[in-house]
């Protein structure tokens, strides 16, 4: 896949969710497409309209393999928003604020706070976060700005094999949160059946789904003084391409 440049783009925020399901609820990633990369919104193989809800992405940005930034940018490419830059990246990162939602007795979802919506079973404000890595880190991947969950490999080295075992690591504010989902293959199996959990010190460890696209997910229900709601629900991918053989 082509490096390209990244520079933060600042949009703006809101949308829906499923602690429902929280399983099978919706996420972003990063994935190539057509020779070029771009932000899915989605679960499992159901891609949706993704430049609809650009509106919600608080920002995209760009590393080198240092992890100093690059300009980076979304640009619309018919159904989907594909990553833009004019310098090589190893990785690329992004945050949306999917806003209020709140379900009522009929199961309905509600794009608003209990504030508005009184009678609701459930009310939370979700976050969904995506990490793609363009080639195997060279350096820790660090804490990204404005990502309050985040899985990040525990080590640097990424297996290259699929079936081998990886363990990652899951952060909340910036520090390893225990308890947190983490579902290995979010494209091809969204209904895991029994996703791994992180231990005290925040690490779990998963096996290498696909010699192709690996989406891991994680997930992690954080509590909040926000009365509009019961609690935030955050979700945060990091995907990779592990390489085939050649042609």
């Amino acid at each position: 896949m082509p490096f390209r440049r990244l520079a933060t783009v600042a949009i703006g925020a809101v949308t829906l969710a499923g602690m429902a399901a929280p399983l099978s609820a919706h996420g972003i990633w990063f994935a190539p497409r057509a020779k070029q990369l771009a932000l899915v919104y989605g679960v499992g193989a159901d891609d949706l309209d993704a430049v609809k809800r650009l509106p919600l992405v608080k920002s995209v940005t760009g590393y080198d393999a240092d992890w100093a930034p690059v300009n980076t940018s979304l640009r619309t490419a018919g159904a989907i928003p594909v990553v833009d830059s004019d310098e090589p990246v190893a990785a690329v990162a992004a945050v949306m604020d999917y806003g209020y939602w709140s379900k009522t007795p009929d199961g309905e979802w509600h794009n608003k706070g209990r504030d508005e919506v009184p009678n609701a079973t459930l009310a939370e404000h979700n976050f969904k976060y995506a990490v793609h890595l363009n080639q195997v880190p060279t350096k820790p991947v660090p804490l990204f700005e404005g990502h309050v969950l985040q899985i990040v490999p525990a080590d640097i080295a990424i297996p290259q094999k699929m079936g081998e075992p990886m363990k990652v690591r899951v952060l909340y504010k910036g520090k390893p949160i225990a308890g947190a989902t983490v579902m290995q293959d979010y494209v091809n199996d969204p209904d895991e059946a029994a996703p791994a959990k992180t231990g005290t010190d925040g690490t779990a460890m998963i096996k290498l789904r696909n010699q192709g696209l690996n989406v891991l997910m994680a997930i992690h229900v954080g509590q909040t003084t926000d009365k509009k709601v019961d609690h935030e629900e955050y979700r945060a991918s990091l995907s990779f391409v592990l390489p085939h053989l050649p042609e």
